[in-house]
């Protein structure tokens, strides 16, 4: 019920916009574009360039109107999108702390996967293996700056180094305050 008005709200407020807009540019082009006066005296013709205001007080208050519409509308659309996105992080979190228990890591599941690291790190070439190497002894998990502290590479190098390591999906950067945290994907 809800979503269904959502979805109705949003398209009157498209439709506001939509109409305003159109109004608003009409007016305005009639704005801009000034009136011809065309004056005929039996076969002589003379034409005038602006005789007088090309619009009228009307016509400046409905494009007021239009342009307080079109924007009015136009947030009214710009909070429905931030309000669909934002609601799933809105809602308190009713899962269980027993549910996450489930869900935990095994020992045998802990070796499997870092046998699997073990594998991809005797396929890598000789920077990418130390780095690598690195990682795995830190337990898959390492800021930046530890692994040009425990490598002689330069801080280029290590970052170039990461950047292959990513391109391949083998390492995972995240940002952390000024540093980066290097994770094992």
């Amino acid at each position: 019920m809800i979503e269904n008005t959502l979805q109705r709200s949003e398209a009157v407020a498209a439709g506001v916009f939509v109409i305003s807009t159109a109004l608003m540019l009409l007016l305005a082009g009639h704005l801009i574009t000034p009136t011809v006066a065309t004056v005929t005296i039996g076969e002589t013709t003379v034409q005038s360039g602006s005789p007088g205001p090309s619009i009228r007080t009307v016509d400046i208050a409905v494009l007021t109107v239009a342009a307080f519409t079109s924007g009015a509308s136009a947030v009214a659309l710009f909070r429905v999108d931030w309000g669909a996105s934002g609601s799933a992080t809105d809602s308190p979190d009713t899962r269980s702390p027993d549910a996450d228990h489930d869900h935990a890591p095994t020992a045998d599941l802990l070796e499997a996967r870092r046998q699997e690291w073990e594998e991809t790190a005797s396929r890598l070439a000789s920077n990418e293996r130390i780095v690598y190497e690195i990682m795995l002894d830190a337990d898959g998990v390492l800021p930046q700056s530890e692994i040009v502290d425990r490598t002689e590479f330069s801080k280029a190098t290590v970052s170039r180094t990461l950047d292959t390591l990513e391109a391949k999906n083998l390492i995972e950067r995240k940002r952390r305050g000024v540093g980066n945290v290097v994770i094992l994907s």
